[in-house]
C-alpha cells in the first residue's frame, strides 16, 4: 500500500533505515504514529500538519502504510511491540531504544528545514516518545496524544512516564527555561490513566499543558470508550471537543516553530 500526497524517502541512523514519509512544507513536525501503524485516520492527520503550514515527517515504525485499522491488525502489532527490542512496552523509568533513532532523526530534519526548531507528536505507544526526544535542543514543540506507555499494569506503571531519570531531569529543566508540553487524553482511558498526568503536573509544573476530554459514558460528545485523540475518534465538527484538541496541536505548533 502507499500514501497518496506523500513523499517516500528512507533514513539510517546507527545500521537502522527506515522509511519516512514526507508531506508538506515549513518547520518539520515528527510524527510519531500509533498501533497498529500509518493508518488512513494518521496520514490524514499528518495532512492537516502539512496544510497548516508546516513539514510533516512521518517515520514507518510498524504496520504497513495505509493499511485500514481494525481489531485483529491492532492485536497483530501490539504483540509485535511487546517482543521488539526497540520497545520496552513495561519500563516505567526507561525509554524505548527506538528513540535514539528518533532524535537523530530530528537532528536530520532541522539541519534540512531549519528554523526554530522542530515539532514532534507521538500517540499512544508513541506518546512519551517526545519526552525522550527533548533531549535534542532543536525539539520545541513536543506533544504527547494519549501516552500509553508503560502498560499501565499497577499503580507505579500507571503514573510513569516510561523515561530515564536523566531524560526527566532534562524534561524539567527546559521546562523551567519556558518549554512547554502539551498533553491530549480522553478522561475515562484505561490505557493512559489521570495518574500519569498527574506525574507531568507534578513534575513540569505550569511547564505542561493538558487536555482531557470528557468520555465518561452518557457525556454529551459521544465521546465513550475512546482512545485516539486526534485520529480514530476525532469528530472533525467545529466545536467538537476533539476538533478543539486539533486545533490547539496545530496552534501550538505555530507558536513554538514558527
Amino acid at each position: 500500500m502507499s500514501l497518496t500526497g506523500f513523499t517516500e524517502r528512507s533514513f539510517t541512523h546507527d545500521g537502522k533505515t527506515r522509511p519516512v514519509y514526507w508531506r508538506g512544507s515549513g518547520p518539520g513536525v515528527v510524527i510519531m504514529h500509533e498501533i497498529p501503524g500509518i493508518t488512513p485516520q494518521v496520514a490524514r492527520f499528518a495532512e492537516w500538519v502539512a496544510d497548516a503550514g508546516f513539514s510533516a515527517v512521518m517515520p514507518q515504525m510498524f504496520g504497513v502504510p495505509g493499511k485500514p485499522i481494525s481489531t485483529g491488525y491492532i492485536v497483530k502489532e501490539i504483540a509485535r511491540a511487546c517482543i521488539s527490542r526497540e520497545f520496552s512496552v513495561l519500563a516505567a523509568h526507561q525509554s524505548s531504544p527506538i528513540t535514539d533513532w528518533l532524535r537523530a532523526l530530528c537532528r536530520s530534519v532541522h539541519t534540512e528545514l531549519g528554523g526554530r526548531g522542530v515539532g514532534a507528536i507521538g500517540m499512544c505507544l508513541t506518546g512519551n516518545f517526545a519526552l525522550s526526544l527533548m533531549m535534542e535542543p532543536c525539539l520545541m514543540a513536543p506533544v504527547l496524544s494519549q501516552p500509553s506507555l508503560p502498560f499501565p499494569v499497577g499503580k507505579q506503571r500507571a503514573a510513569a512516564l516510561h523515561i530515564t531519570p536523566q531524560e526527566l531531569a532534562n524534561v524539567k529543566r527546559r521546562a523551567a527555561e519556558g518549554a512547554t508540553v502539551l498533553g491530549l487524553r480522553f478522561d475515562n482511558d484505561p490505557a493512559c490513566p489521570r495518574a500519569r498526568f498527574d506525574t507531568l503536573r507534578r513534575e513540569l509544573g505550569s511547564g505542561f499543558e493538558a487536555i482531557e476530554i470528557d468520555s465518561k459514558f452518557g457525556n454529551p460528545d459521544g465521546n465513550a470508550v475512546a482512545h485516539s485523540v486526534l485520529t480514530t475518534d476525532l469528530v472533525d465538527q467545529a466545536g467538537h471537543p476533539t476538533r478543539n484538541a486539533l486545533d490547539r496541536v496545530i496552534g501550538f505548533f505555530n507558536e513554538r516553530l514558527k
